[in-house]
């Protein structure tokens, strides 16, 4: 052997017994290279040092015991199994067996002794004992209690690869570090130092050779931490390296044009927050460096991002240059045309916009305006990244509910405005509050703002929480709310994926409120509408023309109708809290007391039962957000593109957010001051997903 040969360059096939067949297994767990195996953790461990008798077994356990074959016998109840029934003079136990062969059975003969590992579970009013596919083996009655096992390790495996290969696979990659094989240590010693934590290779010992079982979390336990902290740190690592990477680029400076910016302030009628101004202000810095905008804009809902996203515009657009604006659907697209346009024809800007219906002579006149420059803000959905569309000068790129696209979407745009190497600047918003330690990791490659204050004039929302069996009560309600001037949303879910059977669920409230609210003008829509459809009767619920607008969760973003203070929402439990808070925020928009009622159908589960207990109690989106990755885990929270990208080996967002606010500002000095350990430690940790990080 060569000095310093690290297993960390050494396929997985140096090892003995590893050929072509198990190196496919063990690639889908992720494993290619030696050290691979050292850092595939276990997740729990069995202790085999010591046989329980049969009548101190506790179900809910996993234990060592031995006994006497009784009875082997073939039963079929429901289906073929075979049930051997042990005894040891404490008590019985019943081993189940699905899959057999008949000289498994023959070799079970009474009188036989069984040494037998496996979980134990209770049944029955007369609590029976029985362990399902138990590991076992033959024993004499001399060799009773001669145990040679200790603490075992057990790991995630896949088809094909059981826990005896893999344990076996672990003891020849550590025979390989006796050798004097190396494994690379990528934390800095500074590091290490400063949190007290072991060597890696004492680490990687005490977690899959451990003398004892560890007692409590194994999360807790050093060894464990730090290699928590790790692969935490690996993935902060990728995304701080894609915003360094962008740093790199070049990008068109524009600076902030008072006078304009006075106008505009001018014609929407108010002055900006001072959280507004505060995020005004860190883009307006952004726009004037030579390096490209990567800005997250965060906002409850109705916190005033549209108008932060303007004063943006304006800047880029004061500069001769073009700005993009991407939403995820028509409707929200629409939504946005009609603000933008009521605000920018009054200071000569043309807002054009681009979907996918737009077809024929249509599309070409859009486009082409888009190619020669003539449209300076554009506003458009998906269509916006096709081919044949190009832009003359696209400085600033912004994507509006950002969690609904993913990465190659917001990068398609952006490279439409790639000139040699001059970069456009991306703004990117959400109006899903999210939790500070998910921002931390999730976002690292970002720039962080946050509108953490409501416009005057926004009123919160009480919401109550009712049995659908109330329904009649609700209806008194919205015909009294009506008759004091009131507009009310009727928003109706199904559990089924199936648009069609929500809308005809929508359709069937339409024509029961029609026939018990005869003298109201109500109105419909859901997704198999036509989108001219829609508009039409969307604009009739604006234009106080109806009273009640009954609608599928179609209606959770774009829609901003001041006078709507009511809003019901029924089988409110089968929505996530994200979505129910989207929804809520249709209300509460102009001066009125607003309400929102949430009718479920009994009876709840736990866990409905806490989200709809949380809507009940809060209005603030950024305690709505945490509860809402407790209940969920973080996935939903950070949309298409981090999702798919931190699946994490061991480490969890809820249980760690201590590490990860130690990381954000440590994963900068590694960057700066250890330049070398990145690559290793992120292809250590993320393996594969590495490539999407450098998108």
């Amino acid at each position: 052997m060569q000095k310093e040969t690290y297993l960390d360059d050494l396929a997985v096939t140096e090892l003995k017994g590893v050929g072509e067949k198990v190196a496919e297994k063990l690639q889908r767990l992720g494993i290619e290279s030696v050290a691979d195996v050292l850092f595939h953790l276990p997740f729990r461990y069995e202790d085999r040092s010591k046989v329980v008798a049969i009548g101190a077994l506790q179900s809910g356990t996993s234990s060592l015991f031995e006994g006497q074959v009784e009875l082997a016998e073939v039963v079929f109840r429901g289906r073929r199994s075979m049930l051997v029934r042990l005894g040891d003079g404490t008590g019985f136990i019943t081993l189940r067996f699905f899959h057999f062969s008949m000289s498994q059975k023959q070799a079970l003969q009474r009188g036989q002794w069984l040494r037998c590992f496996g979980d134990i579970r209770s049944y029955g009013q007369t609590i029976k004992t029985e362990v399902v596919h138990p590991e076992y083996e033959l024993i004499t009655e001399d060799q009773r209690g001669q145990v040679d096992g200790g603490v075992l390790a057990v790991y995630p495996v896949t088809d094909g690869l059981n826990q005896a290969t893999f344990r076996k696979l672990s003891r020849l990659a550590f025979a390989m570090l006796e050798q004097g094989f190396l494994v690379r240590d990528c934390l800095p010693k500074q590091l290490l130092q400063e949190h007290a934590w072991p060597e890696l290779v004492v680490c990687l010992q005490q977690l899959h050779c451990p003398t004892s079982v560890p007692s409590g979390e194994l999360s807790q336990i050093p060894a464990f931490k730090r290699l928590i902290y790790e692969e935490l740190l690996a993935n902060h690592l990728s995304l701080s390296r894609l915003k360094q990477g962008v740093d790199h680029f070049s990008s068109p400076q524009f600076k902030i044009n008072d006078k304009v910016q006075r106008q505009f302030l001018e014609v929407v009628g108010f002055s900006l927050t001072g959280a507004q101004q505060r995020v005004v202000n860190e883009i307006s810095t952004d726009l004037l460096s030579a390096h490209p905008m990567q800005r997250l804009l965060q906002g409850d809902v109705g916190s005033g991002k549209t108008v932060v996203a303007a004063c943006a515009a304006l800047m880029a657009i004061g500069a001769g240059y073009q700005v993009a604006l991407m939403a995820p659907t028509e409707l929200l697209a629409e939504q946005h045309v009609k603000n933008f346009d009521a605000w920018f024809s009054q200071l000569g800007i043309e807002v054009a916009c681009l979907f996918g219906r737009h077809k024929g002579k249509t599309y070409q006149a859009i486009t082409e305006g888009i190619r020669e420059g003539r449209s300076k803000f554009i506003i458009g959905t998906h269509a916006l990244v096709q081919e044949k569309v190009d832009f003359n000068k696209l400085g600033l790129v912004i994507i509006d509910e950002q969690h609904r696209f993913g990465v190659h979407q917001r990068l398609a745009l952006r490279d439409k405005g790639v000139v040699g190497d001059l970069y456009p600047h991306q703004l990117v918003m959400t109006a899903t509050p999210i939790p500070r330690t998910l921002a931390l990791l999730g976002y690292a490659d970002l720039d962080l703002s946050v509108i953490d204050e409501l416009p005057p004039g926004r009123t919160p929302v009480t919401t109550t929480v009712l049995s659908i069996s109330k329904r009649g009560l609700v209806i008194d309600r919205i015909k009294q709310g009506v008759e004091d001037g009131r507009q009310v949303y009727w928003v109706c879910t199904l559990v089924e994926e199936s648009e069609v059977l929500q809308c005809q669920a929508a359709e069937v409230a339409a024509q029961l409120l029609t026939a018990q609210l005869p003298d109201l003008n109500i109105g419909l829509v859901h997704g198999r509408m036509k989108f001219d459809e829609k508009q039409t009767v969307m604009g009739q619920f604006k234009r106080q023309q109806l009273d009640i607008l009954v609608a599928t969760t179609v209606i959770e973003v774009g829609v901003d109708v001041p006078n709507a203070s009511l809003m019901v929402i029924e089988n409110a439990e089968r929505l996530g809290l994200a979505q129910l808070h989207q929804l809520r925020g249709r209300v509460g928009r102009g001066q009125r007391d607003s309400h929102c009622v949430l009718m479920y159908q009994a009876p709840l589960s736990d866990n409905a039962n806490e989200r709809l207990t949380v809507m009940r109690e809060t209005n603030n989106g950024f305690k709505i957000a945490e509860k809402d990755m407790q209940l969920r885990g973080p996935g939903e929270l950070l949309g298409k593109r981090q999702a798919g990208f931190m699946r994490f080996k061991i480490a969890d967002m809820l249980r760690d957010a201590e590490l990860i606010e130690q990381i954000a500002d440590e994963a900068e000095r590694v960057l700066v001051n250890n330049p070398k350990v990145v690559e290793p430690l992120i292809h250590r940790w993320l393996g594969n997903s590495v490539e999407y990080a450098h998108v």
